[in-house]
């Protein structure tokens, strides 16, 4: 699927206008603080529904306004297929729509129109917290896996639960009755999700691996995963629970389970990602996004939408080149260019060139 055209009404600081991108290659080019970032959000947003800024919904209004709109026209590469997607934030509310119909369940944007998106902010995977590393993960398995995606949204459910019921102070009399009947259920749930981010941490590290000693030449680095919750079976979970309920009641909150799950960059024995140089750290993240728009095509048999911000911008000539060589399938890709960098070195004859000023995008450069 690509993105034929997208409209935007008092979305960040882009103009209310409709610009075409109906072709496999866009360059938006144009100095910092221009729009070109935010252009790329109101195409990721008309994926997820969400910004891959960490922005608010509400964050996303243009100064001085009270509501947004971003509309997108996708179809797939021979256009025999075709959709419209509506998404409005008014008095404090989001309503998205697809051809027309109101979805209830933001998971059904998922399947329109897949974006991946290398930024800057994709340093966090890297050297950030662990929860920045499982949220990445957690994306990956869910774009092409709906059941980890439910699994993944009942296990949070439960665990919010069970928080609010360890939170209570003192303890209430009939706590250790709602754990009874609340921990078998985090146990399903967490089990299932231990098991498909490992077989993902495998499946990553493996292509991860030879992605990152082909462009930086070195080998030998891998993706561990390592669960919170030792113990692989509900029984050994379920013991595991109990014996740490008197902790868990004392801190008031679960302090074990796959939300406090780790992936570790390493190479040999020891931990990677700590000791490596900005440089280095910067291309592990761009090779993650690689690692995971060539899981998605490798499990749906589909190419994703790509979006790159300045990912060109802080690489030398050899490693820009390696980087190209080993970009993922796609069927459309957005990149980002401050007008002073060589994109004519990478313009082919249909690609598309806007220019990005004061927020308004023009053709032909």
């Amino acid at each position: 699927m690509i993105f034929e055209y997208i409209r935007t009404a008092s979305f960040r600081n882009l103009g209310d206008q409709e610009v075409f991108t109906g072709g496999k290659d866009i360059f938006l080019v144009g100095e910092n603080g221009q729009g070109k970032t935010n252009f790329l959000e109101a195409l990721y947003f008309s994926s997820y529904a969400s910004s891959f800024r960490g922005a608010r919904d509400g964050e996303l209004i243009c100064t001085g306004k009270k509501s947004y709109a971003v509309q997108a026209g996708t179809s797939s590469k021979a256009g025999s297929l075709k959709r419209e997607i509506l998404i409005k934030y008014q008095g404090g509310k989001k309503t998205i729509q697809i051809d027309g119909k109101g979805l209830e369940d933001r998971k059904d944007l998922l399947s329109v129109i897949p974006c991946i998106v290398f930024c800057h902010e994709d340093m966090e995977f890297v050297s950030g917290s662990p929860e920045q590393r499982r949220w990445f993960f957690d994306q990956s398995l869910s774009l092409y896996d709906p059941v980890y995606l439910d699994d993944l949204r009942r296990y949070r459910k439960v665990l919010k639960t069970r928080n609010l019921l360890l939170r209570e102070k003192p303890f209430p009399p009939g706590g250790a009755a709602l754990l009874d009947a609340l921990d078998p259920q985090i146990a399903l749930y967490g089990l299932k999700l231990m098991e498909k981010r490992e077989d993902a941490a495998g499946l990553f590290s493996g292509l991860f691996g030879s992605l990152y000693g082909e462009v930086s030449g070195i080998d030998g680095i891998t993706v561990r995963y390592a669960p919170s919750w030792k113990a692989d079976s509900l029984e050994g979970i379920s013991a595991s629970l109990a014996e740490r309920r008197e902790a868990d009641i004392a801190a008031g909150l679960s302090l074990s389970g796959p939300h406090r799950d780790r992936y570790i960059f390493s190479r040999g024995n020891a931990e990677f990602a700590g000791k490596a140089s900005t440089g280095q750290r910067r291309l592990l993240a761009l090779l993650l996004r690689v690692a995971q728009a060539g899981r998605y095509s490798g499990a749906t048999g589909k190419n994703p939408v790509l979006l790159l911000d300045d990912v060109l911008l802080e690489m030398d000539g050899e490693k820009r080149r390696k980087f190209l060589s080993v970009m993922p399938g796609y069927d459309q890709a957005f990149f980002t260019f401050l007008p002073e960098e060589p994109y004519e070195h990478y313009r082919g004859e249909d690609t598309l060139v806007y220019r990005v000023a004061d927020g308004c995008l023009s053709e032909g450069i």
